[in-house]
């Protein structure tokens, strides 16, 4: 069955939403690539067999969504993991100041075994299921500012243990390594404060309030395959966020 048919199968969507989900099964599949300059606006309204306004919307939500990138006389592009617009739509943490700036990772320790049971409920894993383990600090200017925990499904992740480096955008590692793009993420915010290991490694006070990020991060296809939880010193900093 052509694309086209296959979009008119699904009516009770609007068709411009119809054409974004099969654009994005092209992502999923690896049939576009980070980086990779997609067809024009024309071109893609002929393949698929609508207008090129339906396109133009459809590619309009996908950029809104942080998926494309558009580059002024150049084309639409695919998002790369280390596009600044992409690493801040996750990255919440701002100066009081209003500077942005991306953190640097240190990590801590590695480890695997079985998920906790909130940590398999959220990740939709059944009872014991094998998770790899990541803990690492994040610093701002040399400063350190977040102690995290990155929790990732073993059978989502194959072959995880041999990657000798681990690089500060994961994302970038997971899309690369595994195919796999974050899409969207769901986040639990609260106060708390500050264990040993906080301490330790924040160089904070013994009970300092922390912000604390539980993060679960979704493919294109809307499958879970990250628990993060960042634990914030926030003096000087805040969590931003856009409604609207």
């Amino acid at each position: 069955m052509s694309e086209a048919g296959e979009i008119a199968t699904f009516s009770y969507k609007p068709l411009y939403l119809q054409v974004k989900d099969s654009l994005i099964r092209r992502l999923i599949d690896g049939i576009w690539q980070p980086g990779q300059l997609i067809p024009s606006e024309m071109e893609l309204a002929r393949e698929v067999g609508v207008s090129q306004g339906t396109i133009r919307k459809a590619l309009d939500a996908m950029t809104a969504e942080s998926m494309l990138v558009r580059r002024q006389g150049r084309g639409t592009f695919v998002a790369e993991p280390e596009e600044s617009r992409l690493l801040f739509r996750f990255f919440r943490l701002s100066a009081d100041d209003g500077a942005r700036a991306f953190p640097e990772s240190r990590i801590i320790s590695r480890t695997d075994g079985a998920a906790s049971r909130d940590a398999g409920l959220r990740l939709g894993l059944a009872a014991g299921a094998e998770l790899w383990r990541i803990e690492r600090v994040r610093t701002l200017d040399g400063s350190p500012m977040i102690v995290e925990t990155i929790e990732l499904p073993k059978d989502r992740f194959p072959g995880f243990a041999q990657v000798v480096d681990i690089p500060n955008n994961v994302y970038r590692l997971y899309s690369e390594n595994w195919g796999i793009t974050i899409g969207r993420a769901s986040e639990r915010l609260r106060a708390v404060a500050a264990d040993a290991r906080d301490v330790a490694e924040l160089r904070c006070a013994p009970a300092a309030p922390l912000l604390e990020i539980s993060r679960v991060a979704y493919d294109l296809e809307n499958r879970p395959v990250e628990l993060r939880v960042s634990r914030c010193l926030t003096e000087g900093f805040h969590y931003s966020s856009e409604l609207g």
